[in-house]
């Protein structure tokens, strides 16, 4: 069985066109943490600054200051990871590694749910054979038990 295109080469396999050095990190998501507990520096260890979120903690974000700061850098798009690469896109992407574990993963289930179609039809086949060789035994059993009747009545027919 051939598997559908879905499942078929890497697309980021082949060659793409040069984009700009950007984060691979969600821009959305640094603003969202950045939002709710941007005071602790959240968005800062997410983008693997961990030293500056540790001194955001005991200043509550630079007494506000420095957590706006920030979050007008993530608003605009210019707030930077630990590599110092820009984060721009806003969705959450998922690694390579883990769309080949989900590709892996999906060829498992696939070759899986075919050795359990076999074993199924095996089964029903096995079942079919039962049950015609029953059929076969009920009618041979029928054909006998109606030609005994036909030849030695076991009982007188009535009126005679």
């Amino acid at each position: 069985m051939t598997l559908p295109d879905v499942y078929g080469e890497d697309p980021e396999s082949e060659p793409q066109p040069h984009e700009p050095d950007v984060s691979r990190r969600s821009r959305g998501l640094a603003l969202a943490l950045c939002v709710m507990g941007g005071w602790c520096g959240l968005h800062r260890f997410y983008v693997g600054k961990k030293k500056t979120a540790l001194a955001m903690i005991p200043t509550f974000g630079g007494f506000g200051v420095w957590w706006f700061y920030d979050l007008v850098l993530i608003a605009a798009g210019e707030f930077r990871d630990m590599d110092d690469l820009p984060l721009r896109h806003w969705e959450v992407e998922r690694s390579r590694a883990y769309r080949r574990e989900l590709r892996g993963h999906a060829e498992r289930r696939v070759t899986e749910l075919e050795e359990q179609m076999d074993g199924l039809r095996r089964q029903f086949d096995e079942l079919a054979e039962r049950v015609d060789f029953a059929e076969r035994m009920l009618a041979k059993g029928r054909s006998l038990e109606s030609g005994v009747r036909n030849q030695n009545p076991l009982f007188p027919p009535p009126g005679s």
